[in-house]
């Protein structure tokens, strides 16, 4: 598929078939991740990658506010029937400590010095080379929160270390028809009402 295919095609896809996802698809798309740029090559991102039922089970009980994660909700019994959910995860760590090693020069490891968290864009970048890669196989995928009351329990479940903040979620699988997001209906916006040359 052309690059540009790869990228007019890919959209947030929230219901899925019963169908299994090749396991070197997904390792494909972890590879790509990995190829994703990040502030002095800190590359302080980590990917749990839950592809089996039982782990995949697993995860929404853990995130979803009720018991029973597919029960009245058509959003939840769609994305649940993805077979694979990969969590991104972002250490701040990581970046405060290669900033301060000899050839950076921060040595006092103050997070002020950032005028943003690259550990999160970082990991948000790789993110989305994962969701280009799965529409490059055929595939859909849907980058989502996990709700912040729900993110100790995410952590308590699978063992996820403090220092790991999870950026969110992605879902992977054979799309199965879908509802268009009531969002859309703004409309994408062009570039004369974001681009700006030479001034404001």
């Amino acid at each position: 598929m052309e690059f540009r295919d790869v990228v007019r095609r890919r959209r947030m896809v929230r219901n899925y078939a019963d169908e299994p996802v090749d396991p070197a698809v997904v390792d494909r798309m972890l590879e790509h991740a990995i190829r994703s740029p990040s502030a002095g090559f800190s590359q302080g991102w980590a990917f749990l990658v839950l592809d089996q039922p039982a782990d995949v089970a697993r995860f929404w009980r853990a995130t979803s506010p009720t018991e029973s994660p597919g029960d009245g909700s058509p959003w939840l019994q769609g994305m649940s029937r993805a077979p694979v959910v990969i969590v991104p995860l972002s250490c701040k760590d990581a970046y405060l400590d290669r900033y301060a090693e000899p050839d950076k020069g921060w040595t006092d490891r103050d997070e002020a010095r950032w005028p943003v968290p690259y550990w999160h864009i970082d990991t948000g970048m790789a993110s989305l080379l994962m969701l280009q890669t799965a529409v490059d196989e055929g595939l859909g995928g849907c980058f989502f929160g996990i709700p912040p009351d729900r993110t100790s329990a995410f952590r308590a479940e699978f063992g996820v270390p403090e220092r790991y903040t999870p950026i969110g979620a992605i879902t992977v699988g054979v799309p199965a028809p879908d509802r268009r997001s009531p969002s859309l209906r703004r409309g994408r916006r062009g570039l004369a009402d974001v681009v700006h040359r030479s001034t404001w």
